[in-house]
């Protein structure tokens, strides 16, 4: 690899790296796909990730728009020479994909396509998926096109990092399953505690209510006020917790309406007043916005559940390629040296590791009666 240009070693960098910053699968078969094409100078790349019958439970390609895509309808179930990539160890380079034994042909509205490069992508022993690259470009007008030795090389190394990538990425989405799966139970079990306790209140409120009504009846008049106030704050209660267990639709509406909503909700639902402010801010990579999202709401359940606070003010606004999330509340506040030594964590470990999972940082200043403020900041992708 010492002949090649610096630059060239400079695009392998770029795509090891650009592979490293995703958490999300199928954002990281996108950055491979893509990080390929661009490496190797092709016009098409895609790669494909096995199911247990033989073909692909996903495939992903770069260099084909969302028409051409969507014209050349779902793939057949075997896929020739892609599907062979899944069972063959070795690398296949070819001058024409079309003229080998295993080419079956590909819709009409297929782009055509001739040099060929695949090879698997392995974790071991297991074959997790196979990267397909088509139509080198041309150096030079009238020079020959085709993938190289050299290419090939360069591409089996893509693999090895892709592998460690996508495997890290499943990794990571398991354990955010189990995470969310933790922090529902531990609202369920909130959501008891605090309902019950509202019930228990709202139900010898009604019995002293009932008591009175005959010999002191503007007492049982103020007594049945407080039945209908315990029973507006369950109720309120219980709208908050459904917001909270229900998954954000981050896929559909986005970080920022997402926590909008959220922080609305919130309002309605705690005497403190909560707002939020958003500064154009970009997309950002669903890992990051996920994690982002979950950090807001532990930071606005600390404050409104242990400081209180008048006003939570949650910021979200761009800095650089990424975002800079910000909860400041004005309640008691607290040390936070103590804190971690008592063991009262108040979901400050799991936020900071939310944070560091998304390759951002989190810091907290607090101090007795002056208030919290969180600051969560994520790079971009």
């Amino acid at each position: 690899m010492s002949h090649r240009p610096r630059s060239g070693l400079s695009a392998v960098s770029a795509a090891l790296l650009a592979m490293s910053r995703h958490l999300e699968v199928r954002d990281v078969l996108k950055t491979i796909v893509a990080s390929a094409r661009e490496l190797l100078d092709a016009e098409y790349a895609a790669l494909g990730v096995p199911d247990d019958h033989g073909g692909f439970a996903q495939f992903v390609v770069d260099g084909v728009s969302d028409a051409q895509w969507k014209a050349i309808g779902p793939l057949p179930r075997q896929h020739g020479i892609l599907a062979a990539m899944l069972h063959d160890e070795k690398p296949q380079r070819l001058d024409d994909v079309r003229e080998d034994p295993r080419f079956g042909g590909w819709p009409s509205a297929h782009p055509d396509m001739s040099d060929f490069l695949g090879l698997p992508v392995r974790d071991g022993d297991e074959t997790i998926a196979a990267l397909f690259l088509a139509n080198k470009r041309c150096p030079k007008p009238g020079g020959g096109c085709g993938f190289t030795e050299e290419d090939e090389e360069l591409l089996s190394i893509l693999a090895q990092h892709a592998a460690i990538a996508l495997t890290n990425a499943r990794l990571h989405e398991r354990s955010r399953e189990l995470t969310i799966a933790e922090e529902r139970s531990r609202l369920a079990h909130e959501l008891h505690d605090a309902v019950s306790q509202k019930l228990f209140s709202l139900r010898l409120t009604a019995q002293a209510a009932a008591t009175l009504v005959d010999r002191d009846p503007a007492r049982a008049k103020d007594e049945l006020h407080q039945v209908a106030a315990l029973a507006a704050e369950a109720a309120d209660e219980l709208r908050a917790a459904v917001v909270e267990l229900r998954p954000a639709a981050l896929d559909e509406d986005g970080l920022v309406n997402t926590l909008r909503t959220h922080v609305q909700v919130l309002d309605r639902a705690h005497e403190p007043r909560v707002t939020f402010e958003s500064r154009q801010v970009r997309a950002l990579p669903a890992a990051q916005e996920e994690a982002l999202l979950r950090v807001a709401q532990e930071a606005l359940h600390n404050a409104l559940r242990h400081a209180g606070a008048s006003h939570v003010q949650v910021t979200l606004r761009r800095h650089g390629q990424g975002a800079v999330l910000r909860i400041t509340d004005d309640g008691c506040g607290f040390e936070p040296r103590t804190v971690r030594r008592a063991g009262r964590h108040l979901g400050l470990v799991s936020m900071r590791d939310r944070a560091s999972g998304a390759g951002g940082t989190l810091s907290v200043e607090s101090a007795p009666g002056e208030g919290t403020t969180i600051e969560m900041e994520v790079p971009g992708g």
